[in-house]
């Protein structure tokens, strides 16, 4: 059994942009990034999974049951956060806080205590003073307390602070380790790369590639820089190639002998080739459009 899968799963909004017979597989205690950015799909994915909105077309499971049949039973199992929360104005936190719980039928005080301390949320406060990224640790803590089997996360860390991102992202290893999956969309890449082990690139609705981010980071592809260039060379099968300030910069995917042999022909006073980061080979599936 798989913690979601989705077969041909296909949300239409007429001529705005939906997803697109998505084939998606995310397995039990993964650590799952769902990388895109703003309109490609992500949030669309997360809420057809949970019920909040109806598919047109396809299948889809979460935790072994269908997500149109067990939508209640879904809902109870997965700690859901969505991009941009809404609280009843004038509550306290720790009220939201408890009523999250209630309606859950569970008590949560001890640990919504604990996530309040380790992410410095004053619950004592109303949600109507809140800043957005204390808006956003109610989301996460709301998310967290009942210690589900399944976190849904839709863009967690917008808004909160790099020390508190690096706390939030210890929560979930530490969820993770005790075999909890988690699942978050995030256009933030260095995110993902740094605590993700598998992730899917979705663009305009449609997965271009899913893969443990090791191997879509290590895909064949070089990155090259060059010093010492003073225009920009005739084009030899690069991609994203870019002059700047007698520095030429592009990824490379082909032979390396070829790549060398190419290079003979220009004139240079330094040289690197290395393996590109995650933003960079993000940015290539996106420009090529690759289905792998």
């Amino acid at each position: 059994m798989y913690a979601i899968e989705t077969k041909k799963l296909t949300k239409s909004y007429g001529k705005a942009r939906g997803i697109s017979e998505l084939d998606l597989v995310v397995e039990k205690g993964d650590f799952f990034g769902f990388i895109g950015p703003n309109g490609a799909g992500k949030s669309t994915t997360i809420r057809t999974l949970l019920g909040f909105i109806e598919k047109n077309s396809g299948e889809a499971f979460v935790l072994g049951k269908d997500i149109t049949e067990s939508r209640s039973e879904i809902l109870s199992d997965v700690g859901y956060m969505p991009s941009d929360s809404a609280f009843y104005s004038g509550m306290k936190v720790s009220e939201i806080l408890k009523l999250s719980a209630k309606l859950r039928g569970k008590d949560c005080t001890a640990e919504a205590k604990h996530l309040a301390e380790r992410l410095e949320l004053d619950t004592s406060r109303r949600i109507d003073e809140l800043s957005f990224g204390n808006r956003k640790k109610v989301g996460i803590v709301i998310a967290l307390q009942h210690k589900p089997s399944l976190y849904i996360l839709d863009e967690p860390t917008s808004g909160l602070d790099p020390l508190m991102q690096r706390e939030f992202y210890q929560i979930l290893k530490e969820r993770n380790d005790e075999g909890a999956t988690v699942f978050l969309s995030s256009h933030v890449l260095s995110e993902v790369g740094k605590y993700c082990k598998k992730a899917a690139v979705i663009r305009d609705g449609r997965i271009l590639v899913s893969d443990s981010v090791e191997k879509l980071a290590h895909t064949g592809i070089k990155k090259v820089w060059l010093s010492g260039i003073n225009k920009m060379p005739d084009d030899f099968g690069a991609i994203d190639m870019k002059l700047d300030s007698g520095a030429l910069s592009f990824l490379y995917e082909g032979n390396a002998a070829e790549l060398v042999r190419k290079l003979s022909s220009l004139s240079f006073s330094d040289v690197n080739i290395s393996d590109p980061d995650l933003e960079e080979i993000f940015m290539h599936y996106y420009a090529r459009g690759i289905n792998k």
